[in-house]
This record gives C-alpha cells, structure tokens and sequence, in this order.
C-alpha cells in the first residue's frame, strides 16, 4: 500500500498591507448582479442612503465591498492602508455595514435600530424592513463623522 502524500502548507508571506482596496469597478454593475431581487433592492436602496447622508460617492473595495470616503491607519505591528470610512457588502445571508464603532449616540441609536446582529465590528442587517430608516440613517452619519474625526481625513 502506498503511503499518502501530504502537501505541506506552506506559511503565506507576511503581508503588512490591506488586501481589499479600493477599485475602479463600476458601483452600479456590481448591484446590477446581485440575483436576488429583494436583496438588490436593499442594495440600491442603502447604497442611496449612505451616499445621500455621507455625501460621498460609492466606490467598490475588492470584489464585493462598497465604500464611501477613505482613511489610512498603521498598526503598532507595522500592518497599514486604506480602508473606507464607511461601506456595505450585500451578502447571501444579510447586508453587512461596516461602521465606526465607540461615538457616544452609538448604544442609544443601536436600541433603537431594530432587528440586527452585531458581529465584531459588523452589523448584520437581512432586510431593510427590520430596521428604523431614520435610526439608520443617524447611524451611519454619526459613525462616519466620527470615523472622520478619529482618522482626521
């Protein structure tokens, strides 16, 4: 009997950069593709709301995240780049916001949001219609502005 070959995994390189960065993607094309219909609504109708309420253009980051705005960190372990400010991912399961977190009006408005679950620094959304519109949108202003403040962009 012979023995197996196992391939040994080869440690990646260390990498002290983002790998999601911004694009030239087109912001309508990728909502375009989005082949559920109640989820490319919500797409659309979020991708509105924080471009109306951040007044900042979308911009796609990697192949599945949209973004509004841009800031550069570095890490104490030399890790930097860039990231949007704030910015979504329609995923299968649920809409993904991602959103500064730590501004003072953030526990009181998060109360208010509706159904929603928070994952680390992710909010997780299924549908528009288990949220309050305008808690969403004092949220996503609030968490930009602050992001703003705190990266000084």
């Amino acid at each position: 009997m012979a023995a197996k070959k196992t391939a040994a995994k080869k440690a990646a390189p260390k990498n002290n950069t983002n790998q999601t960065q911004e694009t030239r993607a087109s912001v309508d094309g990728f909502l375009a593709k989005i082949d559920d219909a109640k989820k490319r609504a919500d797409a659309v109708a979020l991708c509105a709301l924080m471009s109306r309420v951040t007044g900042l253009e979308p911009k796609m980051w990697g192949p599945a995240i949209i973004g509004f705005g841009t800031y550069h960190y570095k890490y104490a372990s030399g890790r930097e780049g860039d990231a949007p400010l704030s910015g979504f991912s329609p995923r299968k399961a649920a809409l993904v916001l991602y959103l500064a977190a730590g501004f003072p009006e953030q526990p009181a408005l998060m109360a208010r949001l509706g159904k929603f679950k928070m994952v680390g620094g992710c909010l997780y959304v299924k549908t528009l219609d288990d949220v309050d519109g305008k808690t969403l949108e004092t949220l996503v202003r609030k968490a930009t502005n602050w992001a703003r403040k705190q990266h000084k962009s």
